[in-house]
């Protein structure tokens, strides 16, 4: 047990004792055969103290104290993987959950040593994903490993030496992948199939994520915190650079996007499942069936709906991340998880007493439609109630925003800061108790306008406890509202005395400030419905997907800088010809003028005789300007513009 507590104690990067064993010699080959001939001997004895003795040994060998560059320590090595590997695939009625649980440490431990190579690793990766179900042994060594991934993952910077290593090939995240949308659509079934208890029992496990859940949590917001975070790199004169976008970004996006279409493809699977459950319990006749769909929205939290869901959303909102590319590949499954969730979130709203409220009973209905005039009548039966039906959406700033300085404030500092609440007739300040300053000359002014340019209404400043200048600029800092006229208010607080030798933190603690559209937080709404958010947030996606779309692709920087030549006369009067079936026909362009040039031929251009009759204007006092073959193919070039082609019409 010593050596176990040593072991989770060098398990921490910030422990002396880490420094202390990294530095100490690598053991001996000899030394690892003698404990691989204890362990032989406590498992021919049953011996599972000595066992579990030896696996915590293992541990620490494997991580600070063995190196396998010889050819005998390589032997060595795979003899220790023939005796884990023993014991994690013993019958459970032949090892306990303990010895089985060191057993999983010890390869996590080891893994590099024990399995060189990334190829090996892949392949034991691949065994643990797929007949992890059907093994207790491999299911708790894969849970071990992912989990040991997705921390280092989550501690490891883009770009470093070791990125590789934690993030799993994409044959590997697609296993993973499958794991977690079962255990989803699992998680969710048991919400129909288990009794009461085990309901409740339920209820009470989650929503703690799986191991594989957590790994792919880590492998997502590793890549989109890098994505949006990462910066351009200035001295990078390539051409991708240039357009905003280097190597490691492009790389980025291309990972982000195949993550997030799988992980679109698995909620699909899931939202379909949860669809299909809430439809049975609607149309069930348990007993617990009210408590069974309030407690549906708490277990799909816990499934891939509602850990990786809403992040994805939320960064796939980032410019960095709003492109053409991401739009067009995403835009369909977008589309089919907005139609899932709104009718799931519809279907649980059924069941709220608020939707049933503004719903009156069937007969009142018909007595309140038998009243309504004919057309009255024809828009009731159109109407369709949806699923923020009887909802109160949250105001924005209804939970305020906080305006705070460092604390404590240092030395020439300077802070401002506006808050603009749309639609707000008035704005009410909360100062925290703390607030306080040096001196009243370090002070803040508060103003009622976008800028220190608008009306002033207070400046606040200084302190009461005994320090600097030992007064306060009125009143000293408020302790009720402070109420601001209009909806936008700045703050701008300045530090311009330097701090004394015995002034303490408390003295100089800066000032923080909540500012609210209304005079209490009481009628601050507790928020949606998950199902309805996560339906909103994927609405607003696919919307802003949309617009893309209609978009089309950004003006490039040839063609800003072309700008006046594209809208020039003489670039106006040319047409591009296209031919079918052998026939010369005039491409229909912008272009007014009536005589379409020859753009890959020399030869005189003369109009088919069904050609037709251009529009009268003034530009038919323009010359005819015919433009070498060479400079129509630069022009197409720089616009990014391919030659049209014709097909004749089908009549």
């Amino acid at each position: 047990m010593c050596i176990h507590q040593l072991n989770l104690l060098a398990a921490s990067n910030n422990l002396p004792i880490t420094n202390f064993l990294g530095k100490q010699h690598p053991i001996e080959a000899h030394h690892l055969s003698s404990i691989c001939d204890i362990m032989e001997k406590a498992m021919v004895n049953g011996d599972t103290c000595i066992i579990r003795c030896i696996l915590v040994v293992f541990q620490v060998v494997f991580k600070f104290f063995f190196s396998p560059q010889t050819e005998r320590n390589r032997d060595i090595v795979r003899r220790s993987g023939l005796l884990l590997w023993q014991l994690l695939m013993a019958p459970r009625d032949q090892i306990c959950s303990e010895i089985q649980k060191e057993v999983c440490l010890a390869i996590s431990s080891g893994l590099n040593i024990l399995y060189p190579g990334e190829a090996e690793i892949n392949n034991l990766l691949k065994l643990v994903l797929t007949e992890g179900e059907r093994n207790s042994g491999l299911s708790q060594l894969r849970d071990v490993i992912l989990t040991n991934l997705a921390e280092q993952l989550q501690n490891n910077r883009f770009g470093s030496e070791d990125d590789d290593h934690y993030r799993l090939n994409d044959e590997l995240l697609h296993y993973i992948l499958k794991i977690v949308v079962r255990e989803s659509c699992v998680l969710i079934t048991k919400c129909q199939t288990v009794s009461k208890d085990d309901f409740q029992r339920l209820l009470s496990t989650v929503p703690a994520a799986s191991s594989c859940l957590r790994y792919l949590m880590a492998v997502q917001n590793h890549l989109l915190s890098n994505t949006i975070l990462i910066k351009p790199d200035e001295n990078d004169d390539s051409d991708s650079s240039l357009q905003g976008e280097t190597l490691k970004v492009q790389e980025l996006k291309t990972s982000i996007l195949s993550l997030a279409t799988q992980i679109l493809t698995g909620c699909d699977e899931v939202l379909e499942m949860l669809q299909q459950v809430t439809t049975a319990l609607i149309n069930s006749d348990i007993s617990d069936r009210e408590q069974r769909l309030k407690g549906l929205e708490q277990i799909t939290k816990a499934t891939m709906l509602g850990h990786l869901l809403p992040v994805l959303l939320t960064s796939l909102m980032h410019p960095n991340l709003q492109t053409l590319t991401m739009a067009d590949a995403l835009m369909p499954q977008l589309v089919q998880l907005v139609l899932y969730t709104s009718q799931t979130a519809l279907l649980l709203k059924t069941q709220s007493p608020v939707f049933s409220e503004l719903n009156s009973s069937p007969s009142g209905a018909s007595e309140q439609k038998g009243k309504l005039l004919p057309d009255e009548r024809m828009l009731e039966e159109k109407e369709e109630p949806g699923f923020l039906t009887g909802l109160k959406i949250p105001a924005p700033w209804a939970a305020g925003k906080t305006v705070e300085t460092v604390h404590p404030v240092r030395d020439n500092y300077k802070f401002k800061e506006t808050v603009h609440i749309p639609g707000a007739r008035c704005l009410y300040l909360r100062f925290d108790n703390r607030c306080s300053s040096q001196y009243d000359y370090d002070k803040l002014v508060i103003y009622a306008g976008p800028n220190t340019n608008s009306r002033k209404v207070a400046e606040y400043g200084g302190n009461t406890l005994g320090y600097g200048s030992r007064s306060v600029l009125g009143t000293g800092w408020p302790k009720d509202l402070v109420k601001v006229e209009g909806d936008t208010v700045t703050f701008s607080f300045e530090m311009r005395s330097g701090r004394e030798h015995n002034t303490p933190d408390k003295a100089m603690w800066g000032f923080a400030c909540t500012v609210r559209a209304q005079e209490s937080s009481e009628d601050v709404s507790g928020g949606l419905p998950f199902l309805v958010d996560l339906a909103l947030g994927l609405s607003v996606l696919a919307c802003s997907m949309l617009r893309i779309l209609y978009n089309g692709p950004e003006i490039t920087k040839d063609e800003e800088t072309c700008q006046e030549l594209l809208r020039s006369k003489l670039l106006q009067r040319c047409q591009w010809q296209g031919e079918a079936n052998g026939v010369i026909s005039p491409a229909l362009t912008p272009s007014p003028s009536p005589l379409p040039l020859t753009i890959d031929e020399d030869r005189e251009f003369t109009y088919p005789s069904d050609v037709l009759v251009p529009p009268v204007g003034h530009y038919f006092d323009l010359p005819r300007i015919r433009l070498p073959p060479g400079i129509m193919i630069k022009l197409r070039e720089i616009s990014g513009r391919a030659r049209p082609q014709f097909r004749p019409s089908i009549k």
